[in-house]
């Protein structure tokens, strides 16, 4: 490896002869004359040559000297390449990412961002598998999980918030025409509830003061299969309402229990605390946390 006090002789060689002087060179690399001066002697004892023909008023180059010049201009050269080439592949996302994402969200709203970033970015790769449950960054080779709720092994990650998932009870206005509207979370027992079946057990509504258990005729595995139950009038539901924000912004649903609605849960980008935050894996939490849909924002 080349030490720093010839690679400094080196550089007050080339600032020489690119300034034409001694004085000059020390002035643009921020040295004395007398430290140029040294560097470059110490340089050509180094390499038993001269490299300049020197007089009290002009500074040129030797043969040696000129050989020498073209060799470290050339060196400095690839240098300053492999060092732009690193920059730049720290600015520009390449390589592989792989990161794990709820499957409803993944789908509707973080898929179509990355498909832009694909586009955009033809050096990124990314890798995106779909699940609800969590993520084992070592098992699974994971660079970046969005998930929602608090994390386990909080210690262990960096993470940023992207916004917060809200649940709404809701109803299709025929079922609340025939049965009426609960106006408080005991009334829910009176009523036919659609349940989100998760390992095999019915998920308990999430209330502002209360978690409530409810018997559910129905019991679907996916949101998505609670929501068309829902809107087919088999009963109420809690389903969070980013999913179900256009039905009820058209009237399809209505919400009821909304004065005891809880606070939500929060939509997180979580990554290895160890983890280099890399252009790629920077990239795509900023262009997460730039789209966040109406319905997540906090």
């Amino acid at each position: 490896m080349i030490s720093n006090e010839r690679f400094a002789g080196i550089r007050a060689f080339v600032q020489a002869v690119e300034a034409g002087s001694f004085s000059r060179a020390a002035q643009q690399l921020g040295l004395s004359p007398s430290s140029v001066g040294k560097a470059v002697a110490r340089l050509e004892q180094r390499l038993d040559v001269r490299l300049f023909h020197r007089t009290t008023r002009s500074l040129s180059l030797t043969d040696e000297g000129l050989a020498f010049h073209d060799s470290c201009v050339r060196a400095l050269g690839e240098l300053e390449q492999a060092e732009s080439a690193l920059l730049e592949r720290r600015v520009q996302p390449t390589g592989r990412l792989r990161m794990t994402v709820p499957v409803l969200l993944g789908r509707d709203w973080i898929t179509p961002l990355l498909l832009q970033l694909a586009e955009r970015y033809p050096a990124l790769e990314i890798e995106a598998q779909f699940s609800n449950y969590p993520v084992d960054f070592a098992e699974q080779g994971c660079d970046l999980a969005v998930r929602i709720g608090l994390l386990d092994n909080s210690a262990s990650l960096a993470a940023r918030q992207l916004g917060v998932q809200q649940l709404v009870v809701c109803a299709a206005p025929v079922y609340l025409a025939q049965h009426g509207a609960p106006q408080s979370p005991g009334d829910v027992r009176g009523h036919a509830c659609i349940g989100m079946l998760r390992d095999h057990q019915v998920q308990a509504w999430q209330l502002r003061d209360a978690s409530v258990r409810i018997a559910a005729r129905l019991r679907l595995g996916h949101l998505e299969a609670v929501k068309q139950a829902a809107l087919a009038g088999h009963g109420l539901a809690q389903l969070p309402r980013w999913l179900v924000q256009q039905e009820l912004a058209s009237g399809q649903l209505q919400e009821v229990l909304a004065p005891f609605a809880g606070p939500g849960l929060p939509l997180y980008a979580a990554w290895p605390a160890t983890r280099a935050m890399t252009a790629r894996l920077r990239l795509v939490i900023d262009t997460l946390r730039e789209n966040v849909p109406a319905g997540l924002r906090a």
